[in-house]
């Protein structure tokens, strides 16, 4: 018999059982549906990831850190010997531990490595307050804003590199600092004040005051109040470094500036929890593996962009692995059912097969024949299955993106090459399971056949 012809007697007699064939194919329609939604969600995912990553990160800079635990790969379990020089990080468990910074020897050291074209300190801080005249006082971080960085823009533009004295301003500040609208915000003046650090020194010898008054006023001539022009309001991210979206970007030079006017006098002076090393020719992975090597070599550890991303997908890795067993067991429990409904059709048929071998059939064609059938079956259930969860995945996008607040990114993205070779996939496995059906109808004797009622 023809491929053709087997292909369309297979559908025949599929259609001529209706309700059991499509009792079987959901069976594997729900692993299907389990597997797609996994797979779109998976995309959406790696989309997400991959959007904060280049919306945040320059792909030829590396993260340099003298301490392992910045990066979490320290050792967190064992107790530390105290240093006076150390500066301290709250790690993920909410501890607030001993950590190595990179001071200015360690930045010139680096920015003396030939394979390294500029390196960058990495500078956060937390600002007293931030304010502008007829407004309240604010609590407020800012971060030095790195040229790779490219926030949404409610109003203004960002200039790159970032002017001195100018500062991007979250739209969540607008209307607390008595903005009417983000257009008004921009051009206008606030003020960024830092807490300078006290000269205790100073305080003992002078002595320590006893009025109130006197401790009001120490305290404030201990801020030191800095002017900055709006440059641009920021919409609130989606794809911004969590715990990072209320912060307010200024340059590297302002922020070293205020950096220092917090620190001086302190054993945190110029000293930094992390720097960013932009390679030569970063795009090429060799060349930042040979700056890392020899970062390790000189005592320092670093991350690339790259082993950020991976960072940043385990967890959505383990829980897609997770999903995705559940979509595996339905499929597998599906085979069984594949099996149960190709035997019944075998049994049925008997009378039929004994014919057909009489007529001159093959063992072939009609082993072949019952392949076609387990193989419709299989690509009943994977299309089923695949396109009720397309469409309720394109149903509920919207919903789930407005719930999320991921702006314009779907959190489900559907792969039409994906959902293919699933489909294949899950007409292969009913194949298979279709095997010793197909064997035991091959195998039937003719005669005896016949002879069945």
């Amino acid at each position: 018999m023809r491929i053709i012809d087997i292909t369309r007697r297979s559908a025949r007699n599929l259609k001529q059982a209706k309700a059991r064939t499509l009792l079987t194919a959901l069976a594997i329609g729900v692993g299907a549906f389990a597997l797609t939604l996994t797979l779109a969600a998976s995309n959406g995912a790696q989309s997400f990831v991959n959007r904060v990553i280049s919306d945040n990160f320059d792909p030829t800079e590396i993260i340099v850190a003298k301490d392992e635990s910045i990066l979490g790969r320290g050792d967190t379990n064992k107790p530390k010997e105290y240093d006076e020089s150390f500066g301290s990080a709250v790690v993920n468990s909410g501890a607030s531990v001993q950590i190595k910074q990179l001071t200015d020897k360690d930045i010139q050291k680096i920015r003396q490595y030939p394979e390294v074209s500029q390196v960058r300190e990495g500078v956060t801080l937390t600002l007293e307050y931030i304010t502008r005249p007829g407004a309240k006082k604010y609590v407020a971080n800012a971060i030095d804003f790195s040229p790779a960085q490219n926030p949404e823009v409610v109003a203004g533009a960002i200039v790159k590199p970032l002017s001195d004295k100018t500062v991007l301003l979250p739209e969540a500040y607008v209307s607390s600092l008595g903005f009417k609208n983000p257009q008004e915000a921009v051009g206008k003046s606030i003020t960024l004040a830092v807490r300078k650090s006290i000269d205790i020194a100073s305080i003992l010898q002078n002595g320590i005051p006893s009025n109130t008054n006197d401790i009001q006023e120490l305290a404030k001539s201990s801020s030191a109040l800095e002017q900055f022009k709006i440059a641009a309001v920021l919409k609130k991210p989606t794809t911004s470094q969590p715990g990072t979206e209320l912060y307010l970007f200024i340059s590297n030079k302002d922020a070293k500036a205020l950096n220092d006017i917090a620190k001086i006098g302190t054993n945190q002076y110029r000293k930094y929890t992390y720097a960013y090393a932009r390679v030569k020719n970063g795009e090429n992975k060799a060349n930042i593996a040979t700056v890392q090597a020899r970062l390790k070599k000189d005592g320092y550890t670093s991350q690339s962009v790259e082993e950020t991303q991976k960072f940043l997908t385990q967890i959505i890795d383990v829980l897609k692995a997770i999903v995705a067993a559940f979509g595996f067991i339905a499929v597998i429990a599906s085979v069984f059912g594949v099996v149960n409904t190709m035997y019944i059709s075998v049994l049925q048929r008997t009378r039929e097969i004994g014919l057909m071998k009489a007529l001159g059939t093959r063992r072939k064609d009609i082993s072949r024949l019952f392949r076609f059938e387990a193989a419709w079956i299989g690509f009943l259930g994977g299309a089923i299955g695949s396109l009720a969860a397309f469409l309720l995945g394109t149903v509920l996008n919207p919903w789930i993106t407005k719930r999320l607040d991921l702006g314009t990114q779907k959190l489900l993205i559907f792969d039409l090459k994906q959902i293919s070779i699933l489909i294949v996939l899950l007409v292969l496995v009913a194949i298979f399971a279709g095997l010793l059906p197909a064997r035991k109808a091959a195998k039937l004797d003719p005669i005896e056949a016949l002879r069945t009622e």
